[in-house]
């Protein structure tokens, strides 16, 4: 498993404030993809997610207490060394053009994770980060709404050149979440919807073309752009990659009712 890799990069769990996740409540929604093993809507457990992205002061004091994650000393099977951080002007230093409260990005999906583990949690499930993100300030499900909709697309009109603005600045959706849109793409645990190869270090072209040409033929819902392109964006990655507009938040799962 994916998880593996990360043991022998990994120093013990730091403490981290759990004023930062926000506990979603158990339940079902209809998502845009439809899964082989699923008939009807998709549940979701309960679980806590994080309520904006990590931002670059998280990561900086990550890396500073984990330096084999600096991009620096990162193996290059973790992270490309073309784009890993590439926007901070020093291994350990943010300078002058990046804001701490601004979301961290250029991180690979292996330090992504680590950052989650580290801090005794995980990337949340592309079921999960859709289920939340189908709400907005006032609703769970806000996705048949129309204006909802072309609010969310016109963040992808904006120049990718636009300067990120700090996380938190916009309102909390109806799960107390901000930040799910119009900000940055986020990694999901499951980023490739595990029809590649598990170690992602080794996946071949074969591989890569057979998941698109999947992911056509599994949408059930071809109104809803936004979350189709973001389907289609995480989709084309590999975990080593980063870019400046991809970031992450963690995830927690939460004891099952009745559960000691």
């Amino acid at each position: 498993m994916r998880a593996a890799l990360l043991v022998g990069l990994l120093l013990p769990v730091i403490a981290h404030a759990d004023g930062t996740f926000v506990p979603i409540p158990a339940g079902a929604y209809r998502s845009a993809l439809k899964y082989q093993d699923i008939t009807g809507d998709t549940p979701v457990a309960a679980f806590a997610m994080m309520r904006t992205p990590v931002t670059n002061a998280d990561f900086l004091a990550f890396v500073s207490a984990h330096p084999q994650w600096r991009r620096d000393r990162v193996p290059s099977v973790y992270a490309e060394p073309v784009n890993y951080l590439t926007q901070w002007s020093a291994p350990l230093q943010l300078g002058d053009t990046v804001k701490p409260q601004q979301p961290a990005t250029r991180v690979s999906w292996f330090a992504a994770s680590a950052y989650c583990e580290a801090h005794d949690a995980r990337l949340p499930t592309w079921a999960e980060w859709e289920y939340v993100a189908a709400a907005d300030e006032t609703r769970r499900d806000a996705r048949s709404d129309p204006v909802w909709r072309e609010r969310i697309l016109g963040w992808y009109a904006k120049p990718s050149s636009s300067a990120l603005a700090e996380v938190g600045q916009s309102p909390a959706n109806a799960y107390g979440v901000n930040d799910l849109h119009g900000l940055v793409w986020e990694w999901t645990e499951d980023f490739a919807s595990m029809l590649v190869s598990g170690d992602d270090r080794s996946q071949s072209d074969a591989n890569r073309l057979k998941f698109c040409g999947a992911g056509s033929l599994i949408t059930q819902d071809r109104e809803n752009y936004a979350v189709l392109m973001r389907v289609a964006m995480l989709s084309s990655l590999e975990a080593v990659d980063s870019t400046s507009s991809l970031g992450f938040r963690c995830a927690r799962s939460l004891p099952e009712a009745g559960s000691p």
